[in-house]
């Protein structure tokens, strides 16, 4: 039997939340050719993965879909928040400056800069700098695949919980469905 929270329409997703609203999840996987249109503000970091071998580097963190407006008579935001796996391609030298005095990391800001030939004259790599409150992660690569790993969910915090994302993890598919 189908899942009554899921729907296809047409090639696109729509997610039935238990409250019936709806968040239409447009894909599953995005790159940086979307960049423009993501943002990361507020999404936080729950690991990082790297795979020398595969010259891969993954990051798992909450991904904050859409902000909702408060409604009248409401005073907060709401958000429509999934878990999601970043896989850094062709991925190296990676630096890592945070201090976090509870160990949380929550990025302010992802910036996509200094476009250049690699050095196999096949590919154009890019540094990719994670600006955070706790400090910055930069990393160069040709690229990234964002997985979303669960549907979104609406709700008042920025960022699940541990048990709610199904814990830390560097899934590359969606395991909801």
């Amino acid at each position: 039997m189908a899942d009554p929270a899921l729907m296809w329409i047409g090639q696109n997703i729509v997610i039935r939340h238990r409250t019936l609203e709806a968040y239409e999840l447009e894909k599953p996987i995005w790159t940086e050719d979307d960049f423009k249109v993501m943002g990361w503000h507020d999404a936080k970091v729950w690991g990082f993965l790297a795979k020398p071998k595969a010259w891969e580097y993954l990051i798992d963190l909450d991904y904050i879909f859409k902000w909702v407006h408060p409604k009248e008579g409401e005073e907060y935001f709401k958000f429509w928040v999934a878990p999601v796996t970043m896989v850094f391609e062709n991925a190296f030298d990676i630096n890592i400056d945070i201090e976090s005095q509870q160990g949380e990391i929550e990025v302010a800001d992802l910036h996509m800069e200094n476009p250049r030939n690699a050095k196999n004259g096949k590919f154009t790599e890019y540094t990719f700098r994670f600006e955070c409150q706790e400090g910055e992660i930069a990393l160069s690569a040709t690229g990234f695949k964002m997985y979303v790993q669960k549907i979104p969910v609406l709700q008042q915090g920025q960022s699940l919980e541990l048990i709610e994302r199904g814990g830390v993890n560097f899934w590359r598919e969606l395991n909801a469905l």
